[in-house]
């Protein structure tokens, strides 16, 4: 049972879970969530359709009825979930992991994610219990259910006029694919267009920075104003500027204020996950917006953007969050308000990498992993020593620690998926990160054995 994580389930398909778990998640979730209603889609990798239909055989076991969506990216699901009223659904999807992975993202009302804490939990605990799975009296049947026209309308309300600027896309034959001429023309560059879950070109994680590099040479071989690549489930996207650049994910969160306050003049919260940028609310709250820092990951910021009734937020991780969008988060959406406002700068002369500029105010580590069998104690002697040197302008404890100082800060949290210590830091200037960065390595080096 080592699919189920604290966000999701996933791993690697007939390794960590296999068709009869599947069969076992979709018979317990109409009683876990009381539907009698289930959204299913799927991504395009190779095992999808034999988890697909697995899940659908539960589901309609227990007497609840499949809507069939067919190949979706996993926002289609979200828009699916809170536009027609489901209770619950499920996204099959790795998202941006490798071919051989694969995997469930879980929804319930309003598209809210169901986590370890919030469901996915009691799902595994009847499954290792060896709950027994009877067929029901009367057997859900399945629809197939046709939402492509209605989530491309909704999308396409948000599109700009993108006549003045040269774009490439790397899709990264994931589910980006199913919508992106449709919304962006023949006018692009596209990479690796093709649906196809072997990810025959690069796995479609674009936070491995050797994957995003076929887009970098393509923006600079066809004098792009922007780069625009996506994961496996379109959930995510990053962004190259016209130079040929990856631009820190993070940082979009404070370009996206350019629609949402100077186009829409919207004021209120915005949200960031505790890894962000301190330069983000430096650029955002003169413009009259509120920062909310909070926890890693879409079961924590989905469910807080509600909770604040933020505009809009994002992650480091190429996640944007929008109230616009059910609370949820949107890699089409995200890319399309950005290149709104691509097209809006160029009109007066200034490009993505001038506005990067002026927003970036900090040198930044990216985030460094740490193999460190005491995950607790190695975060606990960093706060202690840091704390001991300088008196902090600001201390957060609820995703590991975010301390901030005059000149600098850091966050050091453990992974929820994988068994790192994860390290950022972010400085004034490039000796001061250095300096820190080297503390931080040293003391875990020489106190706790670990690895990098």
């Amino acid at each position: 049972m080592g699919a189920f994580h604290a966000y999701d389930i996933r791993g690697v398909f007939n390794v960590d879970f296999d068709k009869t778990t599947a069969y076992k998640i979709g018979y317990f979730l109409p009683e876990l969530l009381k539907t009698d209603r289930v959204l299913v889609g799927r991504d395009c990798r190779v095992s999808s359709p034999e988890i697909r239909d697995a899940l659908v055989q539960g589901i309609t076991d227990a007497g609840a009825d499949v809507y069939d969506i067919g190949l979706s990216t996993t926002p289609m699901v979200y828009f699916g979930t809170a536009n027609y009223h489901f209770k619950a659904s499920v996204q099959i999807t790795a998202s941006h992991n490798p071919k051989e992975y694969n995997g469930m993202k879980v929804s319930r009302e309003n598209a809210l994610p169901v986590a370890l804490d919030s469901g996915l939990g009691q799902i595994k605990e009847w499954i290792d219990a060896g709950r027994p799975t009877p067929p029901a009296v009367r057997r859900g049947k399945v629809v197939l259910k046709d939402i492509r026209r209605d989530y491309l309308d909704f999308l396409l309300k948000y599109k700009g006029d993108y006549s003045n600027i040269k774009i490439a896309f790397d899709l990264s034959n994931g589910m980006a694919g199913l919508f992106a001429r449709e919304i962006f023309g023949d006018a692009p560059s596209y990479l690796f267009e093709e649906l196809d879950g072997t990810f025959p070109n690069h796995e479609p994680n674009p936070l491995i920075r050797k994957n995003v590099e076929p887009l970098e040479a393509e923006v600079r071989r066809i004098g792009a104003d922007v780069g625009v690549i996506y994961d496996g489930d379109a959930d995510r996207v990053m962004f190259v500027d016209e130079k040929g650049d990856f631009i820190s994910p993070d940082l979009i969160i404070a370009v996206l204020g350019l629609y949402f306050v100077e186009e829409r003049h919207e004021k209120g919260i915005v949200l960031q996950d505790i890894r962000s940028s301190k330069a983000i609310g430096e650029y955002l709250v003169p413009m009259g917006m509120t920062m909310h820092t909070w926890r890693v990951g879409r079961a924590f910021a989905a469910r807080k953007l509600r909770e604040i009734n933020g505009v809009w937020g994002g992650e480091l991780a190429g996640h944007y969050y929008f109230r616009d969008f059910f609370y949820s988060d949107s890699g089409l959406l995200a890319s399309m308000l950005v290149l709104r406002i691509v097209s809006v700068l160029k009109k007066k002369g200034i490009s993505l990498s001038r506005l990067i500029g002026t927003i970036a105010r900090y040198q930044n580590s990216g985030e460094i992993n740490f193999r460190v069998e005491d995950k607790a104690g190695a975060m606990e002697a960093v706060k202690a020593y840091f704390l001991s040197k300088e008196q902090p302008d600001a201390v957060m404890d609820f995703d590991g620690y975010r301390i901030e100082f005059p000149s600098w800060w850091f966050n050091i949290r453990p992974s929820n998926t994988e068994p790192y210590l994860r390290f950022i830091c972010e400085a004034k200037s490039t000796e001061l990160l250095a300096e820190k960065v080297d503390e931080v390595k040293r003391l875990l080096r020489d106190r706790f054995n670990a690895r990098m």
